[in-house]
């Protein structure tokens, strides 16, 4: 499949510009149904909230983002991605991403804000083309990975989750690589992180992102299986610079 395909019927929440509020939480309340989830991302929006909540409405400022042409590789990530220690696949095992994503505990942090009704509502729109995961393995042995959701040239960064040294940062290099093929000019990581700022993130003012977003979503949406658009995955422009067969 590919470009839309979807008429965006009425969302369960009002949703305003985020352009016009001073603070970042912009609506509370409503559904995490697939059409609201794709306005919201079209409106520089995304759900963040707990179980103890309702569901809450951002969109940050500054936000987090990431030119995938600026994207910076350590020497040491570089040497990794060479000897090519994991199977790198994108599409596979969106359940099992997103399962992991959800379970997996961080330094620093209680709990999870991947919900149930989260898991759910992703999963559908994994299925409906707009969600995506990407997977390193070891052997059969799921090592790491990442999911995220992509509209027309954005791809929107919810979480990834690692279990074995550096998975993750070889799923999201990868990930990279295609999208720069692909002419995507923006990954929103949404809030700072130390582990993507050593990739180039940086921090921008909410009416840059906003700017840089329209202009990206006017490009056609890859909406569908992405290993029918990137069959060669991990192969690209950025991997075959180090050398990887």
């Amino acid at each position: 499949m590919g470009g839309e395909g979807h008429d965006f019927p009425e969302m369960d929440v009002i949703l305003p510009d985020p352009s016009e509020i001073d603070g970042e939480i912009v609506a509370i309340g409503g559904g995490l149904s697939p059409e609201t989830l794709l306005s919201a991302y079209r409106r520089g929006i995304f759900p963040w909230f707990t179980d103890e909540e309702p569901i809450l409405w951002w969109s940050l400022n500054p936000r987090f983002i990431l030119c995938p042409r600026q994207i910076h590789l350590s020497r040491r990530l570089r040497r990794r991605i060479r000897r090519s220690p994991y199977r790198l696949t994108l599409d596979v095992a969106f359940p099992l991403v997103i399962g992991h994503c959800r379970e997996v505990g961080r330094p620093g942090q209680k709990g999870t804000w991947i919900t149930g009704d989260m898991v759910r509502a992703y999963t559908e729109l994994n299925e409906l083309g707009y969600a995506h995961s990407v997977e390193a393995w070891n052997g059969d042995e799921l090592a790491g990975g990442l999911y995220g959701v992509a509209l027309g040239g954005c791809f929107y960064g919810e979480s990834m989750f690692t279990l074995q040294p550096d998975a993750s940062k070889l799923a999201f290099a990868a990930l990279v690589g295609a999208l720069i093929d692909a002419d995507f000019g923006l990954i929103d990581c949404q809030q700072h992180s130390q582990l993507l700022s050593l990739f180039g993130a940086i921090d921008v003012p909410r009416k840059k992102f906003l700017g840089i977003l329209a202009v990206e979503l006017k490009k056609a949406t890859l909406r569908g299986d992405w290993k029918e658009f990137f069959p060669g995955f991990p192969k690209s422009a950025l991997w075959d610079s180090f050398e990887v067969i």
